[in-house]
């Protein structure tokens, strides 16, 4: 491959230096100036890549990713999920305060309740897991939504480079605020193309930072049907349409077992709320169940409770 020019260390174009304040999405306006994107150009394409950065860094940062190695640290990674100072303390203060008030409701003891609060102190882990699994279940879908366009555009005889800039206006459509991963990364793809990079090593790049088997296997067959010369229409449309199948069969799993998911929530939820009742409503009648034996009996049932939660989330968690 044919190593573009580079600009001058000395000479930042504008909109690239330290102070420069460009949308996460900036690629649109690089492709359509009719000019080849420089190099500190792609680092700075994708989420949360708007702070301010060095052009020294950026250049450091593209040539690990240009040689295929590993991937700029610019570049989202969807295997992990970074909580910001404020959802951090959010997350932690919830917590503790929703474990103080069971284990008051449970022991009617400010010490045994700011005790159980200190757990509060792995709030934030659960709540980084669960945005994380949520967010890669939306790229899974979104990928799902990608391919389909990909393949029709394929069918309709454009080119692979024209079909993966359809496929941006295609999702876009369907986002009109143009805020997904799917299409951050689509636009990545785009501008790394238009360096001249091939694309089946955009697409590694993506499954490497994605983590998720059915990207890494789209991407292997790719390359694959690039490099020998096979039917990539039609590896495409099988391909998507078995990726798609398989999609579809974990929504439906999802939907047959969310009632499932509610009801084992309230049956988790109904002991406290009839422990609250008893307690305001017979406040004589529950008062040996806060001192001697009773307090024993108390910390039997909070932790089988505990135990039912995590034995429910373990059953409702139906891979494929």
């Amino acid at each position: 491959m044919t190593r573009k020019s580079r600009a001058p260390a000395d000479r930042v174009p504008s909109g690239s230096g330290p102070d420069s304040r460009e949308p996460a999405y900036g690629v649109e306006p690089h492709l359509n100036s009719g000019r080849r994107l420089a190099k500190r150009d792609i680092t700075r394409i994708g989420r949360d890549t708007t702070n301010d950065v060095p052009l020294k860094s950026l250049r450091n940062n593209l040539g690990q990713a240009g040689s295929g190695n590993v991937s700029a640290p610019l570049l989202p990674d969807y295997t992990v999920y970074t909580l910001n100072p404020r959802q951090r303390i959010v997350s932690a203060a919830a917590g503790g305060l929703i474990l103080f008030g069971i284990g008051y409701l449970f022991y009617h003891n400010l010490l045994i309740a700011l005790v159980l609060s200190a757990g509060g102190y792995f709030a934030p882990r659960i709540w980084r897991d669960y945005l994380k699994a949520r967010r890669r279940a939306a790229l899974n879908l979104q990928f799902k939504q990608m391919l389909f366009s990909l393949s029709s555009s394929l069918s309709a005889g454009r080119s692979v480079e024209n079909a993966f800039r359809e496929a941006v206006q295609d999702l876009k459509m369907l986002d009109p605020e143009g805020g997904s991963d799917m299409i951050a990364e689509l636009n990545i793809i785009c501008a790394r193309l238009e360096y001249g990079q091939p694309v089946e090593e955009a697409l590694h790049d993506f499954s490497r930072r994605a983590g998720m088997e059915d990207i890494r296997r789209f991407a292997d067959v790719f390359s694959v049907c690039k490099r020998t010369g096979g039917d990539l229409v039609e590896v495409v449309r099988r391909t998507s349409s078995i990726i798609g199948e398989k999609l579809d069969v974990q929504q439906e799993i999802a939907v047959s077992v969310s009632q499932k998911r509610f009801e084992s929530k309230a049956l988790l939820v109904s002991p406290l709320v009839m422990l609250l009742f008893m307690s305001f409503s017979a406040g004589d009648y529950m008062e040996p169940m806060y001192t001697g034996f009773g307090m024993a009996i108390s910390t039997f049932a909070l932790a089988s409770l505990i135990l039912c939660y995590f034995w429910t989330s373990k059953i409702m968690d139906i891979p494929l």
